[in-house]
């Protein structure tokens, strides 16, 4: 479907939306294609002209950002992260986005993130062209064609020393080039990620979106494809790299620009999470076995080498820096393992 193609939001429809976005305690939440340049400047200019909350769902399949493109807040994970983010909200208009829910159920926990009480407006679902309607609705609350600047944004310094989850976000943010698209299945290795990245070159960030476990290296594939005058990054955790390792192969064989970093603390870091959240707190043997990626001990050195793909692993941030330098320098695909 072209953006012609898509539904366009009514005058009635553009004209409530506005109503609820002046209203006080007024949150407007962005999904699909309002992650995308046009969507996220129009965005910025109804908060401007409103003074509404701007937000984007949790799981979004594509957002562009980086240098001077607006950046909403994310909303959280776990469901009482995400309920926080909207306690203060009176009414909600979605643009491209749902009605957001929990992603486990827990005992005695929320399915609906949202209070009952709160006010909800749908002004372009995400099928529809969302973009024409941020733009109709930037216009309708008399928003100015030009916000101004938003908040000053450094690039994150190249760190050196211990190699961490934040030190190995940092290194790919300070790196990452111009034009790069980040694959993003990092799971709970690449939190920090996320902030760091504001400060970085424009690039176009891809998620994990919901449950799709493994779709990080096969989404490098594609975007490689897609774009081959772009540099691809997968931050790959090393739990959910294991559901498509295949993909590493076509990345050798079609000579794809994927330099893929993969987060190894040997672990599905994030079971480990909801197991605790779930009130096993001490996990049995069993437990612990479905959660531990040992034994025997993943070596992706050797599973990337075996598919053709050169590989690397590193100890230190100081590593990680030199083999990502090398990586992005050289065309075609390269694996680095870093040890968490």
């Amino acid at each position: 479907m072209t953006p012609d193609d898509r539904p366009k939001a009514s005058d009635a429809e553009v004209v409530e939306a506005a109503e609820m976005l002046t209203r006080e305690g007024s949150v407007l939440l962005l999904g699909g294609r309002a992650l995308r340049e046009r969507g996220l400047r129009a965005a910025e200019r109804v908060a401007a002209g409103t003074a509404c909350a701007v937000m984007m769902e949790t799981f979004p399949a594509r957002v562009e950002q980086g240098a001077d493109l607006p950046a909403p807040h994310r909303l959280g994970y776990f469901p009482e992260l995400a309920a926080n983010d909207l306690s203060d909200a009176a009414s909600v208009v979605f643009a491209g986005a749902l009605d957001p829910v929990a992603f486990f159920g827990y005992p005695e926990g929320r399915s609906r993130i949202l209070d009952d009480g709160v006010a909800r407006f749908t002004v372009a679902s995400p099928e529809a062209d969302v973009e024409d309607a941020l733009d109709r609705l930037a216009e309708r609350v008399g928003a100015p064609v030009d916000p101004g600047s938003g908040p000053e944004r450094v690039r994150v310094p190249v760190p050196t020393g211990a190699l961490d989850a934040t030190s190995a976000s940092a290194a790919i943010a300070a790196l990452q080039p111009e034009g790069a698209i980040i694959v993003d299945e990092s799971a709970t290795s690449g939190v920090a990620w996320g902030g760091f990245a504001q400060g970085a070159p424009r690039h176009t960030w891809l998620t994990l979106t919901g449950g799709a476990l493994g779709i990080g290296l096969p989404a490098s594939v594609g975007a490689a494809i897609a774009c081959p005058d772009r540099p691809v990054i997968a931050f790959q955790a090393d739990g959910s790299a294991m559901y498509s390792l295949p993909a590493l192969w076509t990345m050798a064989h079609e000579g794809l620009d994927v330099t893929v970093v993969v987060c190894s603390n040997r672990r599905y870091n994030i079971i480990g999470y909801e197991l605790y959240r779930a009130g096993l707190v001490e996990p049995g043997a069993k437990a612990r076995s479905m959660v531990e990626l040992t034994p025997p001990e993943l070596d992706f050195v050797s599973i990337a080498s075996g598919m053709g793909v050169p590989a690397v692993r590193v100890t230190t941030a100081d590593d990680l820096v030199a083999e990502l330098r090398v990586a992005l320098a050289e065309p075609g695909p390269h694996l680095i393992e870093m040890v968490l």
